[in-house]
């Protein structure tokens, strides 16, 4: 399990006595233990009874740092030039501290840690936020029937839905209502509408500034400039931010049925996002292939 030290990366070692000793060797022990690479792990102060290490990254595994401290005061023995008493200390500001608990309490405390993250992200992954997307929509000119599907659907696989907003028309707006959802604890957030061609569609490119990575593959791909189309093909887009999956799908409301069944396998297969949004294509190339006989521009 994965934790921030949050800016706290010193490490102190108290009441440990040393002469002539080389720091190096400290600075391996320490790596040794904490199971980091030796570039990762700097002496930065040290004094006859004193050392402080500094730990050169940001996260650690919990699992290495809890109730190693007999682990870690055991290698410093067998260091020439140091003296490890039983008033020997490690302290730190922040998780590093952890370092000193009882090995079998440690123990108890990541167990414990570990249902608690594992529960909350069971809990994360089952909420789901809808948002439906374009003008017509917001207008009232074009019932919204996606939202309410999707929602109904889910609620059978267990999950808590949530309908937002209509969102306009807008790169940075529906960016912004999809981080606002990222931030507020959705694990899953769908967007409906707005991945066509037109200049006026613009979930794909705010998909692609939230999670320049996202998997945006074509529906259906043509000329640029044909008719209305700006651009040059239709997608679905499916990235991630965090804990959250964040998924694109077109407006009509058959479509979004198909993708609703072919997502729902995806994320009990446990496919990442490039697996999901191959998936999601395929079936949408099929409903087009089998209603007109093999389209040249599905691509």
């Amino acid at each position: 399990m994965e934790v921030n030290l949050l800016g706290k990366t010193e490490l102190w070692i108290k009441n440990i006595f040393l002469n002539d000793v080389d720091l190096s060797e400290i600075a391996r022990a320490v790596s040794e233990t904490l199971k980091l690479g030796r570039e990762e792990v700097l002496v930065t102060d040290a004094g006859e009874d004193y050392v402080v290490v500094d730990i050169l990254r940001n996260t650690l595994e919990a699992e290495n740092i809890y109730g190693k401290k007999k682990e870690l005061l055991d290698k410093l023995k067998n260091i020439h030039g140091v003296k490890v008493t039983e008033e020997t200390t490690i302290h730190s500001e922040g998780v590093l501290g952890f370092i000193e608990l009882d090995y079998a309490v440690a123990q108890e405390v990541l167990t414990k840690t570990k249902e608690i993250v594992e529960n909350l992200l069971e809990k994360i992954s089952k909420r789901c936020i809808v948002f439906p997307t374009g003008e017509e929509v917001r207008r009232g000119v074009v019932k919204d029937t996606n939202s309410p599907y999707i929602r109904d659907r889910l609620n059978k696989e267990g999950f808590s839905v949530d309908i937002g907003s209509v969102l306009p028309d807008d790169t940075d707006l529906i960016a912004s209502a999809i981080m606002n959802a990222v931030d507020n604890g959705y694990g899953l957030i769908i967007t409906t509408g707005g991945v066509g061609a037109e200049a006026k569609d613009r979930t794909i490119e705010a998909l692609k500034k939230i999670d320049p990575d996202a998997a945006t593959p074509y529906i259906m791909k043509f000329h640029r400039g044909t008719g209305r189309h700006e651009k040059d093909g239709v997608k679905i887009g499916v990235g991630s931010v965090g804990l959250s999956l964040i998924v694109s799908l077109p407006g009509p409301n058959d479509e979004v049925r198909l993708c609703m069944e072919t997502l729902i396998e995806g994320l009990s297969k446990g496919l990442d996002k490039y697996e999901l949004a191959e998936e999601i294509v395929r079936t949408l190339k099929n409903k087009y292939i089998s209603e007109h006989g093999g389209m040249n521009h599905v691509g």
